[in-house]
């Protein structure tokens, strides 16, 4: 087995398996700061995890939503798990459109105990957001063991670095 493939086994077994995993998503503000510069906002999410996508159910004209439109460009961290990254957003599109069924099920499953409290899925606005993960990096034992996974290339990056 690869390093890759260690490393994906690791995420697989933190965040796959109808998980609820509470994310840290970053997005890029485009409106300047105070030096005229972009800058960035995060915030705690759940996500479902499955082959290297978190998906989120949000509503379309939220912040993160606008953001995301603007610049698809995303980070996260996947709280007290040890999983960082960089990933690209997409709006996957309203959550009862006929392409989102299988996916709204698993998604409807792993947020079984909050679904319905914070989704109005007959507004057309409830959404699909799908984190495509790029690169992440995986670290255990304090740091002492770390995994740089490329998952364009599907390999353990060279560099190890991770924006």
């Amino acid at each position: 087995m690869s390093r890759y493939e260690e490393g994906i086994k690791l995420i697989e077994e933190s965040c796959g398996n109808g998980k609820d995993n509470v994310i840290a998503l970053s997005t890029v503000v485009m409106e300047p700061n105070a030096d005229g510069m972009p800058s960035s906002c995060v915030r705690d999410v759940d996500a479902y995890y499955e082959d290297g996508v978190f998906y989120i159910t949000t509503w379309a004209k939220s912040n993160k939503m606008l953001q995301i439109a603007q610049n698809k460009e995303t980070a996260f961290a996947v709280c007290f798990e040890g999983i960082y990254g960089n990933g690209i957003g997409e709006n996957l599109g309203w959550v009862l459109d006929p392409k989102n069924a299988e996916l709204r099920v698993k998604l409807r499953r792993a947020f079984a105990d909050w679904y319905d409290q914070a989704n109005d899925e007959k507004d057309e606005s409830c959404v699909i957001l799908a984190i495509r993960i790029t690169r992440a990096r995986i670290m255990r034992d304090h740091g002492a063991v770390r995994y740089n996974l490329d998952f364009v290339k599907k390999t353990e990056a060279e560099d190890g670095i991770i924006g």
